[in-house]
Order: C-alpha cells, then structure tokens, then sequence
C-alpha cells in the first residue's frame, strides 16, 4: 500500500485555510468591535493548530513519503496511524483552545500530539537507519525529530509550573521561548533544510560543505535558545555564548546558501518562474531571519524587540509564513504532488501579496519605539492583509481539490 500523497497534503492546505480563518477573526477583533470569542482563547487555537495541523501534518506526511520512497519493504500502516492520530490531536486543540482556553480537555490534546511526536520520532529514527547514509538529507531530518522532542521539554515545565502554582512571570516566558525556539530552529528548520536537501538529490560524498553545515548548525541549535533570554539579566558568559551560536548560523546558512546557488541554480530554470521566485522569496526571507536574530544581541535592540509585540509577531509569522509556508508550497508544486494549475498560481501570488503586506504594516507598528510616527488604520489594514492572506489560501486549498482534466 503507497501513501495517498495527495490527500493528505490537501488535508494540509484546508488546515492552513483554517489557520487564516483564525487569524481574519482575532484581526478582526483588534479592529472592530466582536464580542464573540475570547481573543487569548483564539491567539491559543490559532497557534497550535497552526503548528500541529499545517506544520507538523505537512512535514510529517512529507518525511514519511521520503521514507516510502528509499525503503523497497516499508510499512505504511504505522505511519498512517500517526498521521490520523496527530491530526485528531490538532482538531482537538482547535475546538477546545476556542471553546475553554487552557483547561482540562484542550490540555489532554496538547498532551497527546506531543506523545504522538514521540511515537513518530522512535519509528522514524529507527526507519532512517536501514537509508543510504551518505543521502544528506538523512542527518537533517533526524536531528529534526530530535529538536522536536527537546521542544515539548518546554511545554512539560510550563505545565509543572502551572500545576504546583510555582509559574514566575519569566519562567514562564522562558519556558514558552524554549517550546518556539526548537519547534522554528528545530523541528521545523531542520526538515525544511532536509526536504530542500532531498529535492536537490544531495550526497554528502557531493560536497563536504553540506555535512558540515549540518554540524554548525546542528551545534548551534542548542546554545542558540539563550539568544531568547537576553531581554533577562543573564551573566556574560551566557550573552557570549548567544552572539556565537548567532555568528555561526548567519556563517553556516551563507555560506551554504553560496554553495547552492553555484551548484544547483541551473535545476531551478525546470520550473515555472513564479515557483522560483517563490523559493527566492523563501530564501530571502530566512536570510534575513539569521541578520535579525544576530542584530538582537545588540543590547538595545534587543530590549525593544523581546517586549515590543509586533516586532514579535512580525519576526515569528516571517518565519511561519515567508520562510516555513511558502517553502511547503514550493516543495509540494515543484513536485507535482498537486498539480500546479492556473488558479493555485493566481492563489499563490495573492498569498504572497499578504504576506508581504502583513509584514510591511506589522513593520509600521514595530517602527514606533524607534521614533517613528504613528501610522494611522494599521489595525484594519492588518486586518486587510489577513484577508487577502486568507482568500489566497482559499483560493489555492479550493483549486487543489479540482481534477486537471487530461
């Protein structure tokens, strides 16, 4: 039995509309006046099904069609199983985060999903072993998985705290920061980095580089989760340590960003303009991902950034969207899992146009504490972008399910 690739990433696709449904919804509410829904109650439903329901469903499903395609004698059954299971966790967090906020029954699938993760990651770690080891796609995505574990780390504390009524105001947000930094520089940066390695058909016989920037990066993982504590009074070792885990990724993805380009630019001209342009803009975004994350070690900037929030909201959906969605879109387009017609072009361009615009007016409101005027609306114009972001999606998830006629 062979994985029905389609479905399962049209699945991702209507998920990642519901995400948009969210998000027009609390925009909404910051704009205009909706008295229905709590909106710490939506921020939380928004964010974990975003996570688990996009993210995660679609990486997953992507990770275990890699496998299906090294393996001659691979079993499908138990992956599927996990598939069903992470997505009944994902649609159980977006009811009851929206219905009851954190509470008894939104917690039980909180809980669930991460002991999914972990059945997931002990069979694909075991699975990646019977692989061809010098694919250099391998190494990524099991430091994927591992990063993916170390996160719910976070979410543990976090409950602990909450249970025996010991939860400190910076406690608790460190304890949040160490769930989203090894869920975005973990989890998710590690398969994306390992799927783009995977279409490229990389060996690590082909350059050393590619092993090596796994090692940088694979190192600089951990020590890189202080650069989200320097907004506390920590000792300076500890700054020292953030500014080089910094240094080493900006060094690292450019240096094999370079390298890429110079081998595998031509492979890109096999695909229509606008899916080149797509990872172009991907490619970007995550370069300038590193340069910010490398300039908030400047002590001021760096204050400003950790407690001003929309230089944060700003700085996690260009990472979400610009780098981590549109990457998904490319890799599921470029190769064919769902055929890339004329309306998901037209849906994809109109996403991309809300992308930029939620970043530009999320950048207008973080521009304030550095002396700049108030710009007047931006709360309806974010509120705009989180509509041309939905009716793109829409446009693209609708279009997917369409049958290209032969």
């Amino acid at each position: 039995m062979k994985l029905n690739l389609k479905f399962w990433l049209q699945f991702s696709l209507i998920n990642l509309f519901i995400v948009a449904i969210l998000g027009v919804t609390m925009r909404y509410k910051i704009g205009f006046d909706f008295p229905f829904f709590d909106q710490s109650y939506l921020i939380h439903s928004h964010s974990h099904f975003a996570f688990s329901g996009w993210l995660t469903h679609t990486i997953m499903t992507l990770m275990i069609y890699f496998l299906q395609e090294k393996l001659p004698n691979f079993q499908l059954n138990k992956y599927l199983k996990i598939i069903i299971a992470n997505l009944i966790c994902a649609y159980g967090m977006l009811f009851f985060f929206i219905i009851q906020g954190y509470a008894m029954i939104s917690i039980f699938f909180s809980t669930a999903s991460i002991l999914v993760s972990y059945v997931f990651g002990y069979l694909y770690l075991k699975d990646l072993k019977k692989i061809n080891s010098d694919l250099a796609a391998v190494n990524w995505f099991r430091a994927a998985v591992v990063f993916n574990v170390i996160s719910s780390l976070g979410t543990f504390y976090l409950a602990y705290m909450m249970a025996t009524k010991t939860a400190v105001e910076n406690l608790k947000l460190s304890s949040i920061y160490y769930y989203l930094h090894f869920q975005y520089n973990g989890w998710f940066f590690f398969a994306c980095i390992g799927l783009l390695f995977s279409f490229l058909n990389l060996k690590k016989s082909d350059n050393p580089l590619y092993q090596s920037s796994f090692k940088l990066f694979a190192a600089a993982c951990i020590p890189a989760y202080f650069l989200s504590l320097l907004w506390l009074e920590v000792p300076t070792w500890v700054y020292v340590i953030a500014v080089l885990a910094a240094l080493i990724q900006v060094y690292a993805w450019f240096k094999l960003l370079f390298v890429l380009i110079k081998v595998k630019m031509n492979i890109l001209n096999e695909y229509a303009p606008l899916l080149r342009t797509v990872l172009v803009i991907a490619s970007v975004s995550l370069s300038l991902k590193f340069i910010l994350q490398l300039s908030s070690t400047i002590p001021a900037l760096g204050q400003i950034a950790f407690f001003y929030r929309p230089i944060v909201i700003a700085y996690l959906h260009l990472i979400l969207l610009a780098v981590n969605s549109l990457f998904l879109l490319f890799y599921i387009f470029a190769n064919h899992f769902i055929t890339f017609s004329r309306n998901i072009k037209i849906g994809l361009i109109v996403f991309i146009i809300g992308i930029f615009l939620n970043e530009i007016f999320l950048g207008l409101q973080g521009l304030i504490p550095f002396g700049f005027p108030y710009v007047p609306h931006t709360n309806e114009l974010l509120f705009i972008a989180a509509l041309i972001l939905l009716s793109g999606i829409g446009i693209i998830a609708r279009y997917s399910m369409v049958k290209i006629k032969s």
